[in-house]
């Protein structure tokens, strides 16, 4: 029985006519894509305009047949009550209603309307197919947090049970537990797993000191798709290296929909089916193809809530070799709100920071985690999780890194713990500026 998608079904999502319309889409040609493309984004702009008070008023005076000229929405737009963000026609009772994880520092509650949301898994389930994985009938090894309240604990379970998953925690990742995740591997014949990247990162780490691979333990494995923390090249040989399968790269974002996945030939495509992706300068220009801006992103379906031209938090870089039909993200530098802001007024994308001094002390051999907060323009604090402190050697090291790639006379504190903080999501936010 298919049922993850009877689940949708159920609920009033209408799952079938999303795969039809997603499956009409793909089968345009070049141009016939882009007078889509074009179309639906005036479409959901006059929708907006003529039933969503709350986007009309954002919008006075504005043309929607000129998009430059739309207004950029961000998240603090967004805080209000949901009630005043509906379009006419719709309630919290007929819409799917969520709130986002707060990453950002800055949660809200959503909403999309059930067509849209269906949507949203048409394109979720197009996407692993390019894997040979089916919602329906595929394992799941699940890497993500879990409520910690006994009717969200078990609501979670149960909607993992639906949805043919097993959920490992990731607010414990100590050798112990690790050990245990192993023998599930051991027992359950999992296709693939998919979670964050820090959790499933420690779990490849353990096999690699153990001298084991996952696919020689778990044969059915297919793939790992890891998502909502950054991936960087050389965690990815890692876990490559670990598991013995291919590492997919996954980008979403829970108000939106799904906005790039790494397809076979190892592109990152963003999602232009269901969304239109901006990367816009400091003026809100286009950015030109490889130079880095802020992602802008439009639901093309939600008629529910308005996200039209909608500031996710994040930098990115466009790739030159994209088009209207494929386009390609070159790279995701970070969120825009944890940049690194330096005395001489020098900025830098706060995974900047974290990408030096991860190379130093992932060198040393004893740092299990870490993360990075900036106290001050000139103070750093370096929070990580070990065995033992730290050499001075090797911190003397990470001053002098720190200082050649961003600029001299920085104050680096270290601080060592015997396990680093979580988000109540159970993410791993690496870079936190306190800098206001």
């Amino acid at each position: 029985m298919n049922l993850f998608d009877l689940s949708l079904k159920l609920n009033g999502f209408p799952l079938r006519q999303a795969k039809i319309k997603l499956d009409q889409i793909q089968k345009l040609e070049d141009d016939a894509f882009e007078s889509y493309l074009q179309k639906q984004k005036k479409d959901i702009v006059t929708y907006h305009l003529e039933h969503n008070p709350f986007y009309k008023q954002l919008s006075q005076n504005v043309d929607p047949n000129h998009w430059e000229n739309l207004p950029v929405l961000t998240k603090k737009n967004l805080q209000q009550p949901l009630e005043k963000r509906l379009s006419k026609g719709f309630t919290a009772k007929n819409v799917y209603v969520n709130k986002t994880s707060g990453s950002s520092g800055d949660p809200f509650i959503f909403a999309k309307d059930k067509f849209c949301h269906a949507m949203t898994w048409a394109v979720i389930q197009n996407r692993f197919g390019w894997y040979g994985l089916d919602f329906n009938v595929s394992k799941q090894a699940r890497f993500y947090g879990i409520p910690l309240d006994k009717k969200g604990y078990y609501k979670e379970r149960f909607k993992d049970w639906l949805s043919n998953r097993y959920r490992f925690s990731v607010f414990d990742l100590s050798d112990n537990s690790l050990r245990l995740c192993l023998e599930r591997f051991r027992e359950t014949p999992f296709d693939y797993i998919n979670g964050y990247t820090s959790s499933i990162l420690q779990f490849a780490k353990f096999l690699n000191k153990e001298g084991l691979i996952l696919k020689s333990i778990c044969p059915s494995l297919k793939a790992c798709m890891v998502t909502s923390e950054m991936l960087f090249e050389e965690d990815k040989l890692i876990m490559e290296a670990s598991f013995g399968i291919p590492i997919i790269n996954e980008y979403g974002a829970s108000e939106l929909d799904l906005i790039a996945f790494q397809n076979p030939n190892n592109e990152w495509l963003l999602n232009n089916e269901t969304l239109f992706v901006e990367i816009l300068n400091d003026e809100n220009k286009p950015a030109k193809p490889n130079e880095e801006g802020k992602i802008v992103i439009t639901s093309l379906y939600n008629k529910a809530h308005p996200f039209i031209r909608y500031e996710i938090g994040d930098l990115g870089i466009l790739s030159g070799e994209s088009s209207c039909k494929k386009p390609i993200l070159k790279k995701l530098i970070g969120r825009t709100n944890d940049m690194v802001v330096l005395p001489s007024g020098k900025k830098a994308a706060g995974l900047t920071f974290y990408y030096v001094t991860k190379a130093v002390i992932e060198n040393d051999g004893n740092v299990k985690e870490f993360v990075v907060d900036q106290m001050s323009p000139n103070t750093f604090k370096i929070k990580y999780e070990s065995t033992k402190d730290l050499s001075q050697e090797t911190k003397q090291n990470i001053v002098f890194q720190l200082e050649t790639y961003l600029e001299k006379g920085l104050s680096i504190q270290f601080e060592r713990k015997e396990k680093i903080k979580r988000t109540k999501s159970g993410k791993l936010k690496q870079f936190t500026s306190l800098v206001k």
